[in-house]
C-alpha cells in the first residue's frame, strides 16, 4: 500500500466512525438539532479536509475545475439546506472511491514492477583472493565480481572466467537461457543459472541495463496520451457546464412547478454529485498503465501512454534491413580476386578492417581464421557509409563499397551476384571483391505477412547495394525498397514521408538503435531492436523490443489496440451513466447517496475493465 493510500484509509476510517456515532446519536439520542448538526459536521470535516486542501492548492494553480469542486459545492450546499446526513454520506462514499482509486493505481504499478523486478540487491566484489559483499552502487569500472548460481547479475559486465547459462527472461521476456563464455557480455538484472562466473564491470550501476530500464518504466506514465489529455480537457469544460445546469435547476423550475424551492435546490445539488467524473478520470490512466505493464511482461518496453496510443494509428512501418529484418551477422560467401591470390586478398582486407567493430569486419576476420598481426596495420581511417582506408605492409588499402571506389577514382568490375559486396583497392589499383551475406531473421517473414494482411505499409531502408536489397526484399515480399542509403539519406527520406502523410496517420521506424538514432528520433514512433546495451536505442526510441525479435511488434500493436478499446469503452460507459443520472436527479428519482454509490459502481466497473489489460495474453505470430 502506498503512503497516499494509507493516509486516505486512516482518514476514511476515522470519518466512518464519527459518521456512525453521529447517526446513532441522531437516531436514538435526545440531543438538540444544533448538537446533531455539530456531530455530523465533525464527521464531514474529517472526511473532507483533504479534498478542501487539495482544492485550495489547485485554485492557487488555477486548475480547480474538477470533480473535487463539484463535491465541495454539492456537500456544502446540502449542509446549508439541512441535509446533513446526505452531505456526510456523499463525502464518505466519495472518499471511499478515492481510496479505491489509490489502491488500484498502486496495485497496477506494483504489478508492473513485479513483472520486471530486475534490481539486484548485492554484488560479490573480488579483491585479491578475497570476496566482499557490497552494494551494486559501490562497484567501479574494471573491478571483478563473482557470480554464483541463482544470483542476480548486479551490473553490466564481461565474463573473464567460466562458462554457463544466464536467464534473461526478466529483461527480454524470452524464457530460453543464453549460454555465455569468456568475452560474453552480461546484463544487469539477468540471473546466473548453473555455474560460478567471474566478470569485469563495464558499466556503473546507474548506467547499467537494469537501472535504465527501471527508470524508463517508472517514468512511463508521465507522458500523457491524447485520451488522458482529452479527459483533462473534458473535465475543464464539463465542470462549469454541470455547475450551470445545477444552478438553472435550482432557479428556474420553482417558478414553473409547484415543488418548494428547497426541493429544487436539493435536486441541483444531487446533479452535482451525480455528475462527478471520478470513474472516468481514474479508469483512463489505469488502462494505459495496464497496457504498458502487459507489454513489459512480453518484452516490449513502452516509454509512455502517448506512444501506446500513437501505435494504434501507425499506417506505415519503415524497417532498417541490417540488424532488424536480418540478423546483422555476416558471413563471407565468395572471394573474387583480380590479379592476386584469394588468400592474399582476404588477408589484406581482414587486416585493413582489423580495428573496426563493424559486423562486416568481424565476418572478414572470421573467414581469415588466423590471428591478425596488428603490427602490419597503420594509418587506419574509418569513413562511415563508405568503408575503411589503412596501410597494410606499407601499402595503401581501401576496403569498402562502390561509393568508396568512385571517390578514390578506382576502376573496378561491378559484382553481378546478389549480396553485400566489399571492394578492395591496393595502391589505387583494383584488387578484387569479397561477397558477404546476411541472414533473414526467422520471424521477420511472418511479421511482414501479418502487416500486409492488416493493410499496413511496409518500407525497407538499407545502405546495401540494390542487388542485396532486392534479394532481401524478395524473400520478405517487401515491395517498397530504398538501397545505398547514407544515414543522412535516411533522415531526408523519412522527412519526405512525413510531409506526405495524411492527417491522423503515423509513421514508425524500426531500427537497431545504434546507427539509426537520428531516424528513430524523427519518426512518429521510434522502435529499437536489440535495446539491451544500446545507449542510442534507450535514448532515441519510444518503444524498445527487449529481444531481437521483430515479431514482438505484433503483440505491441495488439496490446495498444486493446488498451484503446478499453479506454473508449470506459469513456462511453462513464459519460452515458452520468447523463442518465443527471436526468434522473432532475426528476427527483435519485438521492445524493444513490448518486455517489452509482458513481462508485461506474468507477469499479471501469477499473475492472482496465485491470484485465495487465493479464493480456501473448499471441503467436
Amino acid at each position: 500500500m502506498t503512503e497516499e493510500a494509507r493516509k486516505k484509509g486512516i482518514e476514511t476510517g476515522v470519518g466512518v466512525l464519527l459518521y456512525a456515532a453521529a447517526w446513532a446519536v441522531a437516531s436514538y439520542g435526545t440531543v438538540s438539532p444544533a448538537v446533531e448538526t455539530l456531530l455530523f459536521l465533525a464527521a464531514y470535516t474529517v472526511l473532507s479536509v483533504s479534498t478542501y486542501w487539495e482544492q485550495i492548492r489547485k485554485i492557487l494553480k488555477k486548475q480547480f475545475l474538477d470533480e473535487n469542486l463539484l463535491m465541495i459545492i454539492a456537500t456544502a450546499g446540502a449542509f446549508m439546506v439541512d441535509r446533513h446526513k446526505e452531505a456526510v454520506a456523499a463525502m464518505l462514499f466519495y472518499q471511499v472511491g478515492k481510496l479505491v482509486e489509490e489502491l488500484s493505481l498502486g496495485r497496477t504499478k506494483k504489478s508492473i514492477a513485479e513483472f520486471i523486478d530486475i534490481r539486484p540487491e548485492y554484488a560479490n566484489l573480488k579483491t585479491g583472493n578475497k570476496e566482499k559483499i557490497v552494494s551494486p552502487q559501490e562497484l567501479e569500472l574494471k573491478q571483478v565480481i563473482i557470480l554464483r548460481p541463482g544470483e542476480k547479475i548486479p551490473v553490466d559486465a564481461v565474463v573473464t572466467m567460466g562458462t554457463g547459462s544466464v536467464d534473461m527472461k526478466a529483461l527480454t521476456g524470452e524464457s530460453e537461457p543464453r549460454n555465455v563464455k569468456i568475452g560474453s557480455r552480461l546484463y544487469s538484472g539477468s540471473i546466473n543459472l548453473n555455474s560460478v562466473l567471474e566478470a569485469r564491470v563495464i558499466r556503473l550501476y546507474n548506467d547499467s541495463t537494469a537501472a535504465r530500464i527501471m527508470r524508463l518504466v517508472e517514468n512511463a506514465n508521465e507522458k500523457k496520451s491524447d485520451s488522458v489529455r482529452f479527459a483533462d480537457k473534458f473535465t475543464k469544460y464539463y465542470t462549469p457546464l454541470v455547475i450551470l445546469i445545477a444552478l438553472l435547476t435550482m432557479i428556474l423550475p420553482p417558478t414553473i412547478f409547484t415543488e418548494a424551492r428547497a426541493e429544487w435546490i436539493y435536486r441541483g445539488l444531487i446533479i452535482l454529485v451525480a455528475a462527478c467524473p471520478c470513474g472516468l478520470m481514474v479508469s483512463i490512466p489505469l488502462a494505459f498503465l495496464g497496457g504498458i505493464g502487459a507489454a513489459s511482461k512480453q518484452g516490449v518496453l513502452i516509454k509512455g501512454g502517448s506512444f501506446l496510443e500513437d501505435l494504434t494509428t501507425v499506417d506505415t512501418f519503415v524497417f532498417d534491413k541490417t540488424g532488424t529484418l536480418t540478423e546483422g551477422v555476416f558471413h563471407v560467401r565468395e572471394i573474387v580476386p583480380h590479379k592476386m591470390e584469394r588468400e592474399e586478398l582476404l588477408e589484406t582486407a581482414a587486416l585493413a578492417e582489423a580495428y573496426s567493430n563493424h559486423p562486416i569486419a568481424m565476418s572478414l576476420a572470421e573467414a581469415y581464421g588466423e590471428e591478425l598481426d596488428m603490427s602490419r596495420v597503420s594509418d587506419v581511417e574509418e569513413q562511415p557509409g563508405y568503408g575503411v582506408c589503412a596501410r597494410v605492409d606499407g601499402r595503401e588499402v581501401h576496403v569498402g563499397n562502390t561509393r568508396l571506389m568512385n571517390r578514390q577514382g578506382v576502376f573496378y568490375q561491378p559484382a553481378k551476384e546478389a549480396g553485400t559486396v566489399i571492394y578492395i583497392a591496393i595502391d589505387g589499383q583494383y584488387a578484387g571483391y569479397i561477397l558477404i551475406s546476411d541472414v533473414i531473421r526467422s520471424d521477420a517473414p511472418k511479421l511482414i505477412k501479418w502487416m500486409r494482411k492488416k493493410d499496413l505499409g511496409v518500407v525497407m531502408f538499407t545502405g546495401d547495394n540494390e542487388r542485396a536489397a532486392e534479394e532481401a526484399a524478395g524473400k520478405l515480399h517487401i515491395e517498397s525498397v530504398y538501397a545505398e542509403l547514407m544515414p543522412e539519406n535516411k533522415v531526408e527520406l523519412l522527412k519526405e514521408f512525413r510531409e506526405n502523410q495524411m492527417e491522423g496517420e503515423k509513421l514508425a521506424f524500426v531500427g537497431d538503435g545504434i546507427n539509426d538514432a537520428p531516424v528513430l528520433s524523427l519518426a512518429d514512433i521510434g522502435i529499437a531492436m536489440g535495446g539491451l546495451g544500446a545507449d542510442a536505442a534507450l535514448e532515441a526510441a519510444d518503444i524498445i523490443l527487449m529481444e531481437d525479435e521483430p515479431s514482438r511488434i505484433i503483440n505491441a500493436i495488439r496490446i495498444a489496440r486493446a488498451t484503446l478499446r478499453s479506454v473508449k469503452q470506459n469513456m462511453v460507459f462513464a459519460i452515458g451513466v452520468k447523463v442518465l443520472l443527471i436526468a434522473m436527479a432532475f426528476y427527483g428519482f435519485v438521492t445524493m447517496q444513490n448518486a455517489i454509490i452509482a458513481d462508485m459502481a461506474v468507477m469499479l466497473i471501469n477499473i475492472l475493465n482496465s485491470f484485465w489489460m495487465m493479464q493480456y495474453p501473448e499471441h503467436g505470430v
